[in-house]
């Protein structure tokens, strides 16, 4: 069952065709179902909702029957009946069959790990071929839940992201052509997660392990000697406290057109989703 919410975006009922180790902190997980021959999106950042059953439950619990208002009958829902929804991007898609595939950041799933696992997390360490979910996301390729949009005269792109940003950097280092100027720095805990990315564009990509005593982000990018007269638009994403600071280093410091700068906290150090979706309202 399906509904329109919010056009040109709607709910798609998927099942986990296959999961694949990207290294100790990724997962990719790979959804099918007959639905995604309505899926279309352009692809790089595309941001999207995926709902995901509570522990026990053989599938996600959201009220589509309410139609359009879904999202009040959602909230209404006892919280260990209430699908969990967490935000993710859409690393790839394809035809002929029609699959999706969507990288997990894994925070808490190792023996011993400081901070115990999200929902998220458990849900997709465990994550089996058949399991179902639900995606909120596009029906139309070019949708407001893409935000890379580099201005007609960019000259260089900057890109900065963390593990949860990895899957959309790649993406978009993927889609870029070879006239592309691209200067990338992409943050992972461990060297195992570093990745092979095929790119036609002209990219120089730095990965900045952290648990092999990698420089900050800040640090990183502050030393970085970027080519001069440039016409750059800079694409920064993950955690919140260091886009942040990285924003006001290019809009502060390199004196960067604010307008060329696109920044998106996918989480914030301390918060759940749960909790940086009420701070920001």
């Amino acid at each position: 069952m399906t509904t329109a919410v919010a056009a040109p975006f709607r709910f798609f009922a998927l099942q986990v065709a296959r999961t694949r180790r990207l290294g100790p902190s990724l997962l990719r997980v790979t959804f099918t179902g007959p639905e995604l021959a309505e899926f279309h999106s352009l692809g790089r950042d595309q941001s999207l909702s995926l709902f995901l059953p509570q522990p026990g439950q053989s599938e996600p619990v959201v009220p589509l029957e309410l139609g359009d208002d879904w999202w009040h009958g959602w909230r209404e829902l006892p919280d260990d009946v209430r699908a969990v929804m967490r935000s993710y991007t859409l690393r790839a898609a394809r035809r002929d069959p029609d699959e999706i595939d969507i990288d997990f950041a894994l925070h808490g799933t190792e023996p011993g790990a400081p901070v115990p696992a999200g929902p998220a997390s458990r849900w997709a360490a465990g994550a089996a071929a058949g399991d179902r979910v639900l995606l909120l996301g596009p029906a139309v390729a070019d949708n407001r839940a893409i935000r890379f949009r580099p201005p007609e005269d960019t000259d260089l792109i900057v890109l900065w992201g963390d593990e949860t940003a990895v899957p959309a950097a790649t993406a978009v280092l993927e889609s870029l052509p070879a006239s592309a100027r691209v200067h990338a720095w992409l943050e992972v805990p461990h060297s195992g997660d570093v990745q092979d990315v095929r790119t036609e564009a002209d990219a120089r990509i730095t990965w900045l392990v952290r648990h092999e005593g990698a420089p900050s982000a800040v640090d990183a990018l502050r030393a970085a000697e970027l080519p001069p007269h440039a016409r750059p638009y800079v694409w920064l994403a993950g955690e919140a406290g260091q886009v942040r600071e990285l924003r006001r280093h290019f809009v502060g410091e390199r004196d960067t057109d604010r307008r060329r700068v696109t920044f998106v906290g996918y989480w914030r150090r301390g918060l759940t989703e749960e909790q940086l979706r009420v701070s920001t309202t």
